[in-house]
């Protein structure tokens, strides 16, 4: 049986999205939109089944995004996936942890 898992967005990681959202947007009209639909699918498959992907660092899982070059880095807390941060693969992954 699989397990149902609740997904948890952290406000910076939101804003991650929004960014990069709007910053595709300046380059191509549209391209914000298809990267929107690149981190929903994703995202998709993170909840269905997290485990999958490898743990990077920190015990934070990392998934790359199929067509942008953007990974959606998550823990697992027992039913609880927590989305913490989308970089672009070049950042430093471990950046977010400097947060407030």
């Amino acid at each position: 049986m699989r397990m149902s898992y609740k997904l948890i967005i952290l406000p910076y990681a939101k804003l991650d999205i929004k960014e990069a959202a709007l910053w595709y947007n300046k380059k191509q009209i549209g391209l914000g939109k298809r990267f929107l639909d690149s981190i929903t699918t994703e995202i998709a498959i993170i909840k269905k089944n997290p485990l999958v992907y490898e743990v990077r660092y920190d015990n934070v899982h990392t998934a790359l995004l199929a067509t942008f070059p953007y990974l959606i880095h998550f823990s697992i807390y027992e039913n609880v996936i927590v989305i913490k941060a989308v970089y672009h693969t070049s950042r430093n992954s471990e950046i977010w942890n400097q947060r407030d």
